[in-house]
């Protein structure tokens, strides 16, 4: 093929119980902007660790300039002239610029380290870059956009060939941001191929040529970015047809929402996080947050529990307005989170069953105020009992539990401390259908029998619609729509991310 750079065919990995890859063909040409989407898990990670040498391919061949290539280790990867730029920079703060540029090859004169040159050599790269700063002072002077600049400074003076710059934008700003495009579409003149991995869909539509879309670890298809509409992309992303979208499943009763809002977030924001939030969560109501990975969802989840600061707007809670700064301000106010990520954020692996339903209730007590042993016996218990959560005993060690009923101890360690507003972030991730189809109902039931408000966060379209009585809907980390009642559809949401272009 004609200005091809780089060739990927048929590339599998597999580990232990889990094909990540199967059959993956991606390609890379001279001077092209090139996007990798996918939902979580589909594999994009991945693909760009067998390509820098962090993971061995167990099957398929990589071409760079149509010579067999097949690095060991990201040092290798770079000698063949392929970069990475990660979304959490990895610099170190307490060296200078031009030291962080040229760290592990500094050139050297009569066998000491030649300041002068490298100082001389680190500007003059940057000033390529459009960036003028001070080069001889420490990293820790500089905004995180300026970082970033540095770190493709230093991966385009060690590589000539590939940028890979993985979720680049995340902590920048929109004028940062339009910064960084213009460096990126400056390498791009210069012939240099670039790998851009963002969940920012305008961008990927602003930037990049071409998208190669990866779900489940295989390729759904690679495609000209500006003959693809974007609901059609997001379609191929979660795995829906958009000739026939329908709602699989029979839906539950949902649950009629009471007229009392719990809480209202006011157009809240947070700087780098979260632009302009706008919504109002009612008691009864299942409310979800719709969007894409990285669309705010989460980040959205935290604000509401505290785990960030607002820096704008404002929370009312009952109608009383509350500066809601740390998580046990927010479990004060009745107001639960079970999180996204139950392996490091939720279960504790090595205490009992037991130990882990009343660890929030622990919590929120005091750490002197120990909850009796009896008590403790009758909270697991009935939690045990109320979600059908399958255990030898409340003994039973947390880490001994299958991954359902790890999440269902999660759910009953906030159940128990009573809780008016209960956000649910990716509460069915990684488990079996019907323990799924129970968490959803749980939601249905905890809002139409007790009255509670429930937040409910899944990146699986379906089970949103069969679950929430209204969606808002984000997108690059702002609210877009808000769609309610029989208007919820699968193909509604995918509309409404992609801007209402179909």
């Amino acid at each position: 093929m004609e200005n091809v750079l780089l060739e990927m065919r048929q590339i599998n990995k597999i580990f232990p119980g889990v094909r990540a890859l199967s059959k993956i063909d991606f390609t890379l040409r001279n001077g092209e902007i090139h996007s990798l989407m996918g939902e979580n898990g589909a594999g994009k990670s991945t693909l760009v660790k067998v390509l820098t040498g962090v993971y061995q391919r167990d099957g398929g061949a990589i071409k760079l300039e149509g010579k067999e290539i097949s690095p060991h280790t990201p040092k290798e990867a770079q000698e063949c002239g392929i970069s990475t730029v990660y979304q959490e920079v990895n610099l170190c703060l307490n060296l200078t610029v031009a030291e962080n540029i040229f760290i592990g090859r500094e050139p050297k004169k009569h066998g000491f380290i030649d300041w002068k040159l490298i100082n001389m050599r680190a500007e003059e790269l940057l000033k390529k870059l459009n960036v003028d700063i001070d080069v001889t002072k420490t990293l820790d002077h500089y905004s995180v956009a300026i970082q970033q600049m540095i770190a493709i400074a230093r991966a385009v003076d060690v590589s000539a060939k590939i940028l890979i710059l993985d979720e680049p934008t995340s902590s920048l700003d929109e004028q940062e941001t339009q910064r960084l495009f213009k460096i990126i579409r400056q390498l791009k003149k210069q012939g240099m191929g670039i790998i851009f991995i963002s969940h920012f869909l305008e961008q990927i539509y602003d930037l990049c040529d071409r998208v190669t879309v990866l779900r489940n670890g295989e390729l759904v298809g690679t495609y000209d970015v500006a003959a693809l509409p974007k609901v059609e992309l997001i379609a191929r992303m979660v795995g829906k047809d958009l000739s026939d979208v329908k709602d699989f499943g029979k839906k539950e009763e949902k649950s009629i929402p009471s007229e009392d809002v719990f809480l209202e977030a006011d157009h809240i924001g947070c700087t780098g996080l979260l632009m302009n939030m706008d919504v109002k969560i009612h008691k009864g109501e299942v409310m979800g947050f719709a969007g894409l990975l990285g669309s705010g969802r989460t980040e959205t989840a935290e604000l509401l529990f505290g785990i960030y600061s607002i820096t704008k707007g404002q929370i009312l809670i009952n109608g009383k307005k509350l500066n809601i700064k740390e998580p046990m301000a927010a479990m004060r106010k009745k107001i639960a989170f079970c999180p996204e990520n139950r392996k490091l954020q939720g279960i504790i692996g090595d205490l009992s069953v037991r130990e882990n339903i009343i660890l929030a209730m622990q919590a929120k007590d005091g750490m002197f105020c120990h909850i009796p042993y009896k008590e403790q016996v009758r909270l697991a218990d009935e939690s045990i009992k109320l979600l059908n959560i399958k255990v030898s005993s409340r003994e039973q060690l947390m880490k001994n539990l299958s991954g359902g009923n790890q999440q269902k101890v999660i759910i009953a360690r906030w159940l128990v401390t009573n809780p008016d507003l209960l956000i649910l972030d990716e509460p069915t991730r990684g488990i079996d259908v019907g323990t799924k189809n129970e968490i959803q109902k749980m939601a249905i039931h905890l809002a139409k029998e007790k009255g509670m408000a429930i937040v409910f966060i899944s990146g699986e379209m379906d089970e949103m619609v069969r679950t929430c009585t209204k969606l808002v809907v984000l997108r690059d980390r702002k609210k877009v729509a808000e769609i309610e009642n029989d208007d919820i559809s699968s193909e509604n949401v995918m509309r409404a991310i992609a801007g209402g272009d179909a």
